[in-house]
């Protein structure tokens, strides 16, 4: 992703960060299951895992994942401060195994490896080069039998489909009580997605090392992947 195009997602993110969490639940028709599913994925085997949350925003992901691990230590990283300023109101007090990183994810390093990684709504922004880059940088920043929990949006694999995908999603968010304005403005984030198909990421993930590669959910373009560090 280049300079120019990572600082207008940001900037684009900052604006509606203080809108975002209550927005979610009528612009995302399968909320529920999109993120329990997802939550529900990340597993670990002892009660303080390290979990590498990119592109946090506002800590929503990490919110489901806190209740039901509330002894995880989370890395939030994001490209929008203002995003992360509300994941820090969010989590207040709890907040003292989470630390913040505004920046981008794509390059984070880490002297210790992660027992899970999650996302969610954020790597569809990527290019597919990055995309598949990125996936091959997770895979060494995991600990062996470390898991990747992928919550986000995917390009049809026809423009059929893909247009299905899109009039659906449509007609639904227009349903709810959402202003012409919130509306709007989420068609202009739409501006910013450069989503990849299903099939074409579950590949990337395995050639990029992974095991137990596989597409949990999905609703239409909203998908929950999964994939695991083959343990040594």
């Amino acid at each position: 992703m280049q300079h120019q195009d990572k600082q207008h997602i940001s900037t684009k993110f900052d604006e509606i960060a203080e809108k975002y969490d209550s927005q979610r639940k009528k612009l995302i028709p399968c909320f529920d299951d999109f993120y329990g599913i997802a939550a529900s994925l990340v597993q670990a085997d002892h009660p303080a895992p390290r979990i590498l949350d990119l592109g946090a925003g506002t800590g929503l992901l990490s919110s489901y994942v806190l209740h039901q691990l509330p002894g995880a230590h989370i890395t939030l990283i994001d490209l929008s401060e203002g995003m992360l300023d509300v994941a820090k109101l969010r989590f207040g007090e709890d907040s003292a195994h989470l630390t913040f990183v505004a920046g981008d994810y794509s390059h984070f390093e880490s002297t210790e490896t992660f027992d899970c990684i999650i996302s969610a709504l954020s790597i569809h922004h990527l290019e597919e080069p990055a995309k598949e880059a990125l996936f091959h940088h997770i895979f060494g920043l995991l600990k062996p039998g470390g898991v990747f929990v992928n919550a986000d949006q995917v390009q049809g694999s026809s423009p059929f489909l893909d247009q299905l995908y899109r009039s659906d999603w449509t007609t639904k968010i227009e349903a709810t009580d959402l202003t012409a304005d919130a509306l709007q403005a989420a068609y202009e984030r739409t501006k910013l997605d450069k989503m990849a198909p299903l099939e074409q990421q579950l590949g990337w993930l395995r050639e990029a090392g992974f095991a137990d590669v596989d597409c949990i959910y999905k609703y239409y373009n909203f998908v929950v992947m999964h994939a695991r560090k083959p343990a040594l």
